[in-house]
């Protein structure tokens, strides 16, 4: 089998090896300035997913001598629903190759092609946010939603729908408070109801935990309250450079008609741009769904 001392592979002068646990520093430097880099694509997840779900991880490294071109997080997966994979990310919307050059992010698949085979995976899946291997099989059942955060409060508020903009206003006027939390209580208590009442299974509180405490300030529970103090519904978001992207959320089924929900993402909205952020990333969301016809 592979192992992280194995030779490195090559192509076109570029060598690919496995990081150790030591190249984080040097892993989360080189995302700071890649174009296509995206918060998944943090060392902090390998931690995360190993400690939390026990998956083994093989981040794998692209180099031109001693200069890195290209990084992609592969995660091995053995599930009774999906088979055995690699997947770049689980728990993630993106992942793939984050690189600086063509060579790179081909000596990069060349080599997970070589790991998927290695461990005697069934699939090989790179969650890229734009189309690197144009002859794979695709999935289009989900859609990414990103859009512009103006410098300007009111620019951002104009921007949303008329239809919306009514139900944030409903919001502001209802007397709901926005606050960032802590901790994670008030997010899991109101994420897990949500996700309960959905009929599934939610993700355990210690992954959450995992999350907080290994990327701090960049992971960031909003909670949203009502007039008596109540928490009514909760986001957990995701910064990275000058993005924000929603990503876990909860509400009580009370939130639905008071326009709650709606507040919420505009208050996030809003302190980005107080934050000088310049992307609002709302993920993607499966077609014909709840959430993508909202987004």
């Amino acid at each position: 089998m592979l192992e992280t001392e194995s030779p490195p592979r090559t192509s076109t002068s570029i060598a690919v090896r496995v990081a150790s646990d030591s190249d984080g520093a040097l892993w989360d430097r080189f995302l700071l300035t890649c174009p296509n880099a995206t918060f998944f694509h943090r060392f902090g997840w390998k931690r995360v997913i190993e400690n939390v779900y026990r998956h083994r991880a093989y981040y794998l490294v692209a180099h031109r001598g001693s200069e890195i071109e290209g990084l992609l997080p592969l995660v091995q997966v053995k599930s009774f629903l999906f088979g055995h994979g690699l997947v770049s990310l689980p728990f993630g919307v993106y992942g793939g190759p984050a690189s600086i050059s063509v060579a790179a992010t081909n000596a990069l698949i060349e080599a997970a092609i070589a790991w998927t085979r290695e461990l005697d995976a069934n699939h090989l899946e790179l969650r890229n946010r734009q189309s690197v291997c144009p002859s794979w099989p695709r999935q289009d059942l989900y859609v990414s939603f990103r859009r512009e955060i103006f410098e300007e409060e009111e620019a951002n508020m104009l921007a949303i729908p008329r239809k919306q903009r009514a139900m944030v206003r409903k919001g502001i006027k209802a007397g709901f408070r926005s606050e960032i939390d802590g901790d994670i209580e008030r997010f899991y208590q109101l994420y897990a109801d949500n996700v309960h009442r959905h009929g599934t299974p939610p993700f355990p509180k210690r992954f959450f935990e995992a999350l907080l405490a290994e990327f701090g300030t960049d992971v960031e529970p909003l909670i949203i309250s009502n007039e008596s103090g109540t928490a009514v519904s909760s986001v957990l978001s995701f910064y990275f450079r000058n993005e924000v992207l929603p990503y876990y959320a909860g509400d009580q089924v009370l939130a639905r008609g008071t326009a709650a929900n709606d507040f919420k993402y505009w208050e996030l909205m809003r302190r980005a741009c107080q934050r000088g952020l310049k992307i609002f990333d709302y993920g993607r969301s499966k077609r014909g769904t709840g959430s993508f016809d909202f987004k």
